[in-house]
């Protein structure tokens, strides 16, 4: 397996380890059989430095996994480790595979809702935690040195958690009379291979898109937060044939949901996270509840209203995992579509179905439609998530920059724990730099749309005084 013709010290190789995860193209330069036996070989190393003998591996629908899997399979037996190998999955089934079988090691190798053409890793070293930044630095360091291998000494057990996992969602959840209507779209990822059976058990009416796992994706990528690709959901929900209460949109790996209303509009994560968090609050008063950056104001007022504790911190997954667990809350969320349920309620990991499946229940328990109930909540007016180029090997430097102007013009109103969060008087701006792409990320909200758009001249100013930074805005609604 060992060749040694990747060149680890290149900057290729080097922009793959990334703030919260491991993410590459698949190439001769990034991600490609040796490359990932290296990878998965220096992340073995660091684990069994912890004592962790036992890892869970799966792997995502794309056309690369099932050799990379193979790679991967083999630089755990190297190590020595008991791999119990559940073949193609989710992402949050390899997590709870994780609490089935006492292993507290993970390799899930996905690119999440990178495109295809690429692929990475979630490495876990615990329950319900994963590699945060300086853990993978150090995988990247290991991969700089020589390998002391040990031959094959691991033993693989292949498993199948499908119907344990579903079972375990299902008995968390407390259906009310008002069962809802649902779609589903999947996007032909792995989510489809469990979604339907969750909600149909649940007692939920429920039409699925495109379905079937297809690595080619001949529709579209299974990414929520891509407009173009929610088209379909948002089209089909008030079909008359159809007239579904909500759709659930679920990415290529099963961890973050995306929601449509009954109107087909999009809901976006940080008022499910609300919704959820009136459900949660009644039943365990006074919690703690993390949110990332991106989140809108919404969120935070309806958590005070509710007699919660609102909590702003990094986006990123194993970030807010982190964060979750130190300040022991029972609700965390991501505006991308992470969600993640923990106390007593679930695991405390980021789980798509799980989070969808506890919003239905929410609903069957209401008497008013989804979008009768959003508008019961503080009122904002918000952009979709907006791109502009900017190169991986610039742009943290980039960001840099643009952190310190805006404290230079407004003092006292940057939150600088992720970007520059940039707060008015009627909204606020954010710009940050994408973990996972060459990318910066922009989001927007004012009370008013008049309030937004002034705030989005504010940064366009701004941002064209960085050469560096792309003057065009990608999934701009404007």
């Amino acid at each position: 397996m060992v060749k040694n013709t990747i060149k680890k010290d290149s900057d290729e190789f080097k922009s793959m380890f990334r703030e919260y995860d491991i993410r590459g193209k698949v190439n001769k330069f990034e991600l490609n059989e040796e490359s990932v036996f290296e990878i998965v070989s220096a992340y073995a190393r660091l684990i069994k430095e912890r004592g962790i003998k036992k890892v869970v591996l799966g792997y995502d629908n794309r056309d690369c996994s099932p050799s990379f899997h193979d790679s991967a399979l083999n630089a755990l037996i190297e190590y020595g480790m008991t791999v119990y190998d559940i073949g193609l999955t989710l992402t949050p089934v390899a997590y709870y595979a994780q609490y089935r079988f006492e292993a507290e090691g993970l390799v899930m190798i996905t690119a999440s809702h990178n495109p295809n053409g690429w692929s990475g890793f979630k490495l876990g070293s615990g329950f319900s935690r994963t590699l945060g930044k300086e853990e993978i630095k150090k995988v990247y360091n290991y991969c700089l040195e020589p390998f002391n291998y040990k031959g094959n000494s691991g033993e693989v057990i292949e498993v199948n958690v499908r119907e344990d996992y579903i079972n375990e969602v299902l008995s968390r959840i407390n259906m009310g009379e008002n069962k809802p209507r649902v779609i589903i779209e999947t996007a032909n990822g792995g989510a489809g291979l469990f979604a339907y059976e969750i909600f149909e058990r649940l007692g939920c009416v429920t039409f699925l898109l495109n379905a079937d796992p297809d690595c080619t994706y001949p529709k579209y990528f299974p990414n929520p937060s891509d407009k173009l690709a929610c088209k379909t959901i948002q089209s089909l929900i008030s079909h008359p044939y159809i007239n579904a209460d909500l759709g659930l949109f679920f990415d290529g790996d099963g961890d973050r949901v995306g929601v449509t209303s009954k109107d087909g509009n999009p809901v976006y994560s940080d008022i499910v996270l609300a919704l959820l968090s009136r459900q949660f609050l009644a039943l365990h008063p006074h919690e703690k509840i993390i949110f990332d950056v991106k989140c809108s104001r919404t969120l935070s007022e309806t958590i005070e209203e509710c007699g919660g504790e609102p909590i702003m911190w990094s986006t990123g997954h194993s970030f807010i995992k982190s964060k979750m667990h130190q300040e022991n809350a029972i609700l965390a969320g991501e505006r991308s579509g992470h969600i993640f349920i923990g106390g007593d309620e679930y695991y405390g990991f980021d789980d798509g179905l799980f989070a969808g499946a506890k919003l239905v229940e929410f609903l069957s328990h209401q008497t008013k439609s989804l979008t009768e109930i959003i508008s019961t909540l503080p009122k904002y007016v918000t952009s979709p998530e907006i791109y502009v180029d900017c190169a991986d090997n610039v742009k943290y430097k980039v960001m840099d920059k643009i952190v310190k102007r805006f404290k230079e013009l407004y003092p006292d109103n940057v939150i600088d724990i992720n970007g520059a969060r940039v707060e008015f008087e009627n909204g606020w701006g954010l710009v940050r730099a994408s973990s996972n792409m060459p990318l910066l990320g922009l989001l927007f909200e004012g009370k008013t749309r008049t309030d937004m758009q002034k705030i989005k001249e504010i940064f366009r100013s701004v941002l064209s005084e960085f050469s560096e930074v792309s003057s065009y805005w990608q999934n701009d609604d404007e």
